[in-house]
Parts: C-alpha cells; structure tokens; sequence
C-alpha cells in the first residue's frame, strides 16, 4: 500500500457533460475558482480543460493562460496539469461511408500546434494520450498514432515539462516503453492508469493490478476509475502502490442524486485515504516524488 498518497483533482474535462451537472466549471474564471478550491480541500495537482463560456470544450491558448494566470496569482500553491489531449479528435463518417468525415466534430491538429498552451503556460506536467482507441459508442475515434507520439514526446521533453502518460489500456502502456527506450521521457515516468472508459480497461481491481504490473520499474502512477467506480479506485489505486484522481472530469455526483464539487470529491478522497492509513501530501512533496520543476 502506498501510505503518501498524491491527489490529483481533474476539473471539468471535455465531455458533454456542462448539461448535466448545474454547477460544473466553464469560464476561465469559473475553472481556476474551482481549482482553487480543490486545493484547498487537499489536491497537491490540478488537471485542466478549458471550455467556451457556453460548455463547449475548447483548447484555446488564452484561456489556458488565463486559468493558470489566475491560479498563480491566487497565492495557492498547486501543480498545474495542462491537457495535451485535444487535437486527435476524428469522427468518420457512417458504416457505409466512413470518409464523409464529419467536420464539426473533428479537430486534427499538427502536434506544435496541439502544445501551444503548454509553451505558453508552462505547467509542471501535461498529458500525453499514449494511443487510439474507440471512445464510447459511435464514429469518434481518439486519435494519437505513433508518429504524433513521439513528435509530441519530443516537444514536451525539450520544453522541460514532465508528461503524464495517460494509459486507458495495456496496449498505451506498451507504446509509452517506446518513448522510454527512445530517450523521450525522463526519467521516473509518471503514468495516469484511466479505467472505466468505453471501449479501454474497464475500472476493476483486475485490470488496475494488471496495468500497474507493467509499469516500467521505478515509474510513478496514478489511477482513477470514472462515475460511481470514482471512490472504490481510490481506495484501490493506493493499495496497489498509486496515487489517485478524482474530480468533475470523471465523475459528476458525490452520492446517487447529489451534485459534487470537486473540493467536495477531493475532501471525500481524502477521507477515504486518511481512513486507510495514508498521508495526503502537499503540492511540494509531489514535486519531490515526482520530480517535478516548481515553476512561478
């Protein structure tokens, strides 16, 4: 079991999901509020999307900074997070004619173009989506071939920005060990194990155990399991040895009927953990587990 557990809080993501939750972060002002207040509750580490002021997700380099300016300028000390995953977003069209791509709802983008937040803001991690999978049911395929990947890997290592490998299957941990081997990623490694997803590793002690088990030795993890599988992978991740994740990204609701804020996931993980026997550490003990550059 790991005892020092780091909390990461994922803040509003970019799922369809600013209809279903009344109160769920949008603005950049609203985004930052409410990273703020995850800290507070005890996250060491803030994962950010940002979203028009209508929902609609968005990976707009001005409304990055203005989240992360605003973050810094709170005086609340926390690891910024940045996403790196919008960008690789392709919707084909039907069985019978998958080429009639459908335009609104594909974003392919070169992958400098894909990390010009992260030049901009400068964040102590961003995501690295570790490959393509299905996403749910329908035409949108999540999209990161091997190519992009090290292209990406290779930006973010020069930008001394330490990446978050985000692994949704065995198969993205696989990929990852490329970059490794190829000198892309510093070492330790630090790995997101993203369970319950459609159609990648399903949020369940078995496949948890497994992916953790093919980790490359010394590599930091994390884990989070989405919806109602939110709490028992906390508990979960940390017996296996990880770190968790919880927040309005991957779960909307605290109990069944009961709208959550992310303070409010963080403060339940955090009991859960301290139930268990494990220390919640500060953002600068999470820098030190995970070697992280402290910036601004």
């Amino acid at each position: 079991m790991n005892r020092d557990v780091v909390i990461t809080c994922a803040v509003t993501g970019s799922g369809a999901t600013h209809d279903k939750h009344p109160d769920l972060p949008k603005t950049p002002a609203q985004i930052a509020d409410s990273a703020i207040e995850a800290a507070k509750a005890g996250a060491a580490i803030v994962h950010i999307h940002v979203r028009e002021d209508d929902g609609t997700p968005c990976r707009d380099p001005d409304k990055f900074a203005e989240v992360c300016e605003r973050i810094r300028a709170s005086g609340v000390d926390v690891v910024l997070n940045l996403t790196a995953g919008m960008g690789g977003d392709l919707t084909l069209g039907p069985p019978d004619d998958p080429m009639r791509i459908d335009e609104t709802a594909t974003d392919m983008a070169s992958a400098s173009e894909r990390l010009e937040h992260v030049r901009r803001a400068m964040p102590e991690i961003c995501t690295l989506d570790c490959g393509t999978m299905n996403f749910g049911h329908g035409d949108y395929v999540m999209t990161n071939t091997t190519s992009m990947l090290f292209a990406l890997a290779k930006e973010i290592q020069a930008l001394g920005v330490k990446p978050e490998i985000e692994a949704f299957d065995t198969g993205h941990i696989v990929q990852a060990q490329e970059l490794i081997d190829a000198g892309l990623i510093d070492a330790p490694p630090l790995f997101q194990l993203c369970l319950g997803i459609p159609y990648g590793a399903p949020a369940t002690p078995t496949a948890m155990k497994a992916m953790a088990e093919m980790l490359p030795a010394g590599a930091n993890w994390s884990g989070f399991g989405i919806s109602r599988q939110q709490m028992p992978m906390v508990a979960q991740a940390a017996l296996l040895g990880g770190n968790v994740r919880v927040g309005l990204e991957d779960n909307l609701y605290l109990e069944r009927g009961v709208f959550a804020s992310n303070a409010d996931l963080v403060a339940r993980a955090r009991q859960i953990l301290e139930l268990m026997g494990a220390r919640v550490l500060s953002p600068d003990e999470a820098r030190a587990k995970f070697a992280l550059a402290k910036r601004h």
